[in-house]
């Protein structure tokens, strides 16, 4: 249902470490840049699934992060996983990359009964989650 979103962050590179680490295990890497000259104000860069031909989304931008004025308040996103192996990578990946734990790997039985996720907190605070639905 959504296409793309996108967040402002008050540090464009170290957000940028952050979700390098943190989507790498996830198949995921910056696919489209803009400079700070096209835009007229600031830099911004998408993220999305590898160009590897596996996935009709390969190449396509759909998370963005960007300089500007940063919001406050709680913000929750997930990430889709395909397993959970790629869930522990992207938790320990955030973690050495140093974002906060906010919850670590395991089944939340709450959910559903397969609902595999770990949850970070992102350089501004924001939590970011990788989850796989799928059956260990």
């Amino acid at each position: 249902m959504i296409d793309h979103v996108g967040l402002t962050v008050r540090d464009l590179d170290a957000s940028k470490a952050f979700y390098d680490a943190a989507f790498a295990p996830l198949g995921v890497d910056v696919v489209m840049s803009v400079s700070a000259e096209e835009t007229g104000a600031h830099a911004y860069l998408g993220y999305g699934p590898r160009a590897d031909g596996r996935d009709i989304q390969a190449g396509k931008p759909s998370f963005w992060i960007g300089g500007g004025e940063t919001l406050t308040g709680p913000m929750h996103i997930a990430f889709v996983a395909a397993t959970r192996a790629q869930v522990d990578a992207f938790h320990a990946a955030a973690l050495a990359a140093g974002g906060t734990d906010n919850g670590p790997p395991g089944v939340r039985p709450h959910y559903h009964p397969n609902y595999y996720g770990a949850f970070v907190l992102d350089p501004d605070g924001r939590n970011v989650e990788a989850v796989c639905h799928a059956p260990a």
